[in-house]
């Protein structure tokens, strides 16, 4: 048998999805990305479903299925694994010349599902003629290639501001490596995976932030000229910071200073070090029963400093977890504060240092003695500082290297 490939244009048009379950789960929120308006006939819907449900993203009419409802639909999804009335929805389909996959039997279905993998504007359709292992395999290489290959010119305007994780190259976000294989300019911090820039084409002009011959101020004024004068030249720019740009990154003020000089700007999130570090150390930020709650400040700046923005008393009330940044080299007068504040000098803290690295290293203390600890254990930047009942709580918990 041989099929006729075809692309789909769902947009606004009437889908009808048969079944409630895991299979339609699945099924659905690529209609929804196509632009369908799903209707879903079923008794009952998995909480996932419904949650698209309550947001209007589909409708759903519960009960069976009965033949009138193909009217009007210009596709159909039988997802529900009792043949008989598969093979009613799959006749009522045919009375009305609609197309109609079938979940149960591919042999009784007029259209079948491709595997599917996209890129950008890409996207690739396997079909497998039954062998749904080999299109899969086959999609997986193509998408392998794909990563590879830059995204269509007309999407590669302006700026992105792309945050690279906490430090292993495989926690950047497919999006963002995607973008960076993209790139004609990348100005990067010296806190990003030094894998991802090797991964860079030749001719990629690679501008390291960190050595940028003035004051902190002045340099930041110097990486936004830098942004603005290379993306008003027609190159695509990709700044990349560690973790997340908006995270104590300075990402506003790029996107701001691209914005004030008319250079489109796209955002990309990036996994902060401010969870995943201490997660990785096996200290979740919130436990059921322990903390409802976590803050992040930065302790960059001594509590005692006029140009300190953090209101250390109240911080020191929360009963959560409190994670600081940069806050190693005064973690002796933070520790010191909090404490005269009225935190428990045996609340239990982690540092965890080089979170998701292969120079990962983690110590846990308390806040009365963590300062003098970190010293002589020769804990060094970057470091995150976690401080609450979750690290004692979590204590026998040591995740797997992965």
């Amino acid at each position: 048998m041989s099929l006729y490939p075809l692309a789909l244009r769902l947009t606004g048009r009437r889908v009808l999805v048969v079944g409630g379950g895991t299979v339609a789960t699945r099924r659905v929120p690529a209609l929804i990305a196509a632009g369908a308006r799903v209707e879903i006939v079923a008794p009952e819907l998995t909480p996932a479903l419904r949650a698209h449900v309550d947001a209007g993203r589909a409708t759903w009419t519960p009960r069976r299925f009965a033949p009138g409802d193909v009217a009007g639909a210009w596709l159909v999804h039988v997802a529900i694994d009792d043949p008989e009335a598969a093979a009613q929805v799959s006749t009522a389909a045919e009375e009305h010349n609609t197309f109609c996959v079938r979940a149960d039997d591919r042999d009784a279905a007029t259209a079948w599902t491709p595997a599917v993998t996209r890129h950008g504007q890409v996207t690739v359709a396997v079909t497998d003629g039954g062998d749904r292992r080999r299109a899969m395999a086959v999609r997986d290489l193509v998408a392998h290639a794909l990563e590879a290959t830059p995204p269509a010119a007309p999407e590669l305007k302006g700026v992105a501001l792309v945050g690279a994780g906490p430090g292993d190259p495989e926690l950047i976000t497919v999006k963002g490596r995607r973008l960076l294989a993209a790139a004609d300019v990348v100005v990067a911090d010296r806190l990003i995976p030094g894998l991802l820039l090797g991964e860079l084409r030749p001719e990629v002009e690679l501008i390291d932030a960190a050595k940028i011959p003035y004051g902190p101020s002045a340099a930041q004024e110097e990486i936004n000229r830098i942004l603005v004068d290379r993306a008003r030249q027609g190159k695509f720019v990709v700044r990349l910071k560690g973790g997340d740009n908006f995270v104590f990154g300075r990402g506003g003020e790029e996107a701001l200073a691209c914005a004030e000089a008319g250079v489109p700007v796209l955002v990309v999130p990036g996994v902060t070090s401010s969870i995943a570090a201490p997660a990785l150390a096996g200290v979740p930020v919130t436990h059921r029963g322990v903390a409802h709650e976590f803050t992040v400040v930065s302790g960059h700046i001594p509590p005692d400093h006029a140009d300190s923005l953090v209101d250390w008393p109240a911080l020191a009330r929360l009963r959560g977890t409190l994670v600081v940044m940069m806050g190693l080299k005064n973690l002796s007068k933070i520790a010191e504060r909090l404490i005269a504040e009225g935190r428990d000098a045996a609340t239990p803290v982690a540092v965890i240092q080089e979170g998701s690295t292969a120079h990962q290293r983690s110590l846990r203390s308390t806040l009365g003695a963590v300062a003098d600890q970190v010293v002589a254990a020769g804990i060094r930047p970057p470091a995150v500082v976690v401080i609450g009942d979750v690290v004692g709580a979590t204590e026998s918990f040591t995740p797997a290297a992965g």
